[in-house]
């Protein structure tokens, strides 16, 4: 699964992570490019609703966040795609990825068993 952090679907980013999905398929490995959107994508805000959730699925419903999990769920890789702004990540993606890792690789180990 890769993420296109960037708020331009077929931009920059995109044209790289298209790229490593191409090579990926040559090699016989099935690739899936994902977009965050142009939307809002809120802050994780430490609430803990996802480690007490029974699917580990972050309480924020109105953006990509949950969607992707269930992606990730399926995948056996995770690559993230941003543009670079001032020296760093576009702030969307690390709210994402915050929200994201926070809820998903948090509970995935006690829900599927051990990380390999």
């Amino acid at each position: 699964l890769l993420i296109n952090g960037s708020p331009h679907e077929k931009g920059c980013t995109y044209t790289a992570l298209a790229e490593v999905a191409k090579t990926l398929e040559e090699e016989g490995i099935e690739a899936e490019i994902a977009w965050i959107g142009k939307g809002q994508v809120r802050g994780c805000i430490a609430c803990g609703g996802c480690r007490k959730a029974d699917d580990g699925r972050c309480v924020f419903k109105d953006d990509c966040v949950d969607e992707l999990i269930g992606k990730a769920v399926e995948a056996d890789g995770i690559i993230v795609g941003s543009p670079v702004y001032y020296s760093g990540p576009a702030g969307q993606i690390c709210a994402w990825m915050d929200r994201f890792f926070y809820s998903y690789a948090g509970n995935s180990a006690e829900r599927s068993g051990p990380a390999s």
